[in-house]
């Protein structure tokens, strides 16, 4: 190993092991520690001289005293993946609950089983994948919902986001999360069918209706003429047992009047917005 390698790629920070690895005995380790041209701010972590001691290097360094089965994870994730432009104050670290990682200053430590998938590594560093990222974030921070939403915009699916939740079921701030995703999914819905609406009106197909009523349902928008109903699929739905029966029995009670249904998702308007335009004109065109 190159210590300067290293020291580059890991914002200055290194183990012990890693030090000995690239030729510093341990004993010159201690003496620079001592005379302070290196400083020790984890058990085990140095951090060398004339290297700025910034959030990266911090949360670096608690997750190399953490150990390799450790994640970063909450805010301090979210900043790692560039979806918080600021770091937060406290860096979260998660560990297996079979390791015992006593807190220190600057660090919140949790004990949790992560599965695999919602792990990633970015810059060698080991921390929560986005989707649990933004879950654990969004529950984290003050205005959460606005932050569940530019980054349900930008970074992670709907299904994404769903997936993870449902791993993180029962553990500490799922119903919070839970809570989130609800609101998140309902404010795309609206998102989306204004975002279809758009797309309708540039490809000039006319004949729709919006928050159109049809017996005791309301469908999100309708061709009454043609009998072609589009329902939003957001993932809130999915979080609660009673509006997936409701959703369900509206889509059968609309197909048993002779209703063609159609379901869009925020996902296919915005990966495949002309797709989703040809698929209704195609409808239309078999309805009409």
């Amino acid at each position: 190993m190159d210590l300067d390698r290293v020291l580059r790629d890991q914002d200055g920070v290194l183990t012990v092991a890693q030090a000995v690895a690239c030729g510093v005995s341990a004993r010159t380790v201690h003496r620079w520690v001592v005379a302070g041209r290196w400083s020790a701010p984890f058990p085990g972590v140095l951090l060398a001289g004339g290297h700025r001691y910034g959030f990266a290097a911090r949360s670096r360094g608690a997750w190399l005293w953490a150990g390799p089965s450790a994640l970063v994870s909450g805010p301090a994730a979210a900043w790692w993946h560039r979806m918080l432009d600021s770091p937060p104050p406290m860096v979260g670290i998660t560990v297996p609950r079979a390791v015992v990682r006593r807190p220190r200053s600057g660090v919140r430590v949790r004990r949790r089983d992560v599965a695999w998938v919602d792990r990633s590594v970015v810059r060698g560093i080991a921390l929560t994948a986005r989707p649990l990222t933004a879950l654990e974030t969004a529950i984290a921070i003050e205005d959460g919902a606005a932050f569940l939403d530019r980054v349900l915009q930008r970074w992670v699916t709907f299904e994404a986001l769903h997936a993870a939740w449902c791993r993180m079921s029962g553990a500490t701030g799922a119903t919070a999360a839970r809570t989130l995703l609800v609101a998140a999914g309902d404010r795309a819905a609206l998102q989306a069918e204004r975002r279809l609406v758009r797309l309708l009106r540039d490809a000039g197909i006319t004949g729709w209706v919006r928050g159109y009523e049809l017996g005791p349902y309301e469908l999100d928008l309708a061709f009454p003429e043609q009998r072609v109903a589009i329902e939003f699929d957001g993932w809130a739905w999915h979080s609660d047992v009673e509006r997936f029966r409701r959703d369900r029995r509206k889509g059968n009670d609309l197909v048993t009047a002779g209703w063609t249904l159609l379901r869009v998702t925020w996902h296919e308007l915005d990966t495949a917005p002309a797709r989703v335009v040809a698929q209704i004109r195609h409808t239309l065109r078999l309805a009409g």
